[in-house]
């Protein structure tokens, strides 16, 4: 099958619009992550989406090396969990960032939340209230 990269794939039955970061599902699943300690991870997601659209290269540099020390840097506050190699191969992207050059570690945190953190949110008491919450607007 097509093996490439799809945007919240797994959230599209959560928020109708794919990309819509605003859209009350995506809220709700933040807030669902925040209460396990691991919005990170989708924190670090959003960011990336939003820099891969810088198209001045001094911004792209000046935001690379922000996202870095935030997200990837060992012992960084928003440390994400992602192996050694990767951490490595995206410290010495970030010397001549390109759009590109945070996709792996992005996969990786892709994966994590879909199999990881997303089945969790729909057994939780967050989703439930959303769904409840979705069905009374419908049904005004």
């Amino acid at each position: 099958g097509n093996k490439k990269h799809r945007p919240f794939l797994f959230l599209k039955q959560l928020s109708h619009g794919l990309y819509n970061v605003c859209s009350d599902g995506m809220k709700v699943f933040q807030a669902f992550l925040r209460s396990e300690f691991s919005d990170e991870n989708l924190e670090f997601w959003l960011v990336c989406e939003d820099f891969k659209t810088n198209r001045s290269s001094f911004r792209m540099s000046n935001r690379a090396r922000k996202i870095f020390k935030c997200y990837i840097q060992a012992e960084s506050p928003r440390e994400i969990n992602i192996d050694q190699k990767t951490r490595e191969i995206i410290r010495r992207n970030i010397q001549a960032p390109s759009p590109a050059c945070f996709d792996n570690a992005q996969k990786i945190v892709y994966s994590l939340m879909e199999r990881d953190s997303y089945p969790r949110f729909l057994k939780s008491d967050f989703y439930k209230a959303f769904l409840d919450s979705a069905s009374e607007t419908t049904q005004m």
